[in-house]
């Protein structure tokens, strides 16, 4: 009989505060986040600020081919991508866009599979 006693009150007294708990938690939404406010100079996939038109190229053709040997399990090798071995720029360009390739597949490597 005690325990009842003792139950209905505790019980009352429990629900009664979680109200209140529940209602200290909330507030107002906020307004809008500042302008600017999580757009940093470019994310992980950005080129390099001095990269040229050619590098710019390459970088972002290397992160898809990243992306598509990641996605295929394929192991990771710059050198078995066509892309890499067979630029599709013209022959003085090369160079540039397979520096570009190289950089932007081993960043988007690095980003999907963590440091190694």
């Amino acid at each position: 009989m005690k325990i009842n006693r003792l139950s209905i009150p505790a019980l009352a007294l429990i629900l009664g505060t979680s109200g209140s708990v529940l209602a200290f938690g909330y507030s107002a939404p906020q307004g809008p986040p500042p302008p600017g406010y999580g757009q940093e100079q470019g994310g992980w996939d950005a080129p390099p600020a001095e990269f040229q038109d050619i590098q710019r190229r390459g970088f972002h053709d290397g992160i898809e081919g990243a992306r598509k040997d990641f996605d295929n399990h394929r192991p990771p090798s710059v050198e078995n991508r066509d892309e890499f071995r067979h630029p599709p720029v013209p022959r003085d360009a090369r160079r540039d866009y397979r520096d570009g390739f190289r950089r932007g597949y081993e960043t988007a490597m690095h980003h999907m599979m963590g440091p190694r």
